[in-house]
């Protein structure tokens, strides 16, 4: 009963979808820091296409 009551309640569904958006957000900050490491790393491969033409 308790759960059905908890489904049905709006509050859930905020708390739940703040949850979910922050936890996207954290990985795609996480993805960004991996790209600009690689980046730093191994260079930009833009770069190197424009310096060839």
């Amino acid at each position: 009963m308790e759960a059905s009551k908890l489904l049905k309640e709006k509050r859930f569904w905020i708390a739940s979808f703040l949850v979910v958006w922050a936890a996207a957000l954290q990985g795609h900050m996480i993805w960004m820091q991996k790209q600009d490491a690689f980046k730093q790393k191994f260079g930009d491969l833009s770069e190197e296409k424009d310096e060839r033409d």
